[in-house]
């Protein structure tokens, strides 16, 4: 598969999941909000919106196994980046809380994650080129 293709089918799965991740989650907020339900449901309903981004992460997963050496060198060296600068910062802000900072939400970790790797996507992208 070359690489038109392996981008072609990403952007068709990743948009779809995503699509369907800003549809469950408006669903599920709603229907926790206005429903009267068993606390057991409410939990199976607020963890909906997790499985289309399960379906973005393979997305992701399956563009950089079929992608060239290359590319997927540089998502390796993005994917590092991101992680690394994502523990740095929530390492960082945990010695903050010690003096009365608010307490950071770990549903803040994924899109922080994400954050970094596009950004140093970008630039590691720009390198090789």
């Amino acid at each position: 598969m070359n690489q038109s293709q392996v981008q072609k089918r990403y952007r068709k799965e990743f948009f779809t999941a995503m699509s369907a991740y800003a549809i469950i989650l408006v669903a599920s907020i709603n229907a926790i909000e206005k429903i009267e339900m068993a606390q057991a449901l409410k939990i199976i309903v607020t963890l909906l919106p997790a499985i289309p981004v399960t379906f973005v992460i393979i997305a992701v997963m399956r563009a950089i196994r079929d992608s060239d050496e290359l590319q997927q060198k540089v998502h390796l060296l993005a994917t590092t980046f991101a992680a690394t600068m994502t523990g740095l910062v929530t390492f960082t802000y945990g010695f903050l809380e010690n003096v009365g900072f608010p307490k950071f939400s770990t549903f803040l970790v994924l899109p922080m994650l994400f954050f970094f790797w596009g950004i140093s996507l970008g630039w590691f992208s720009k390198r090789y080129q």
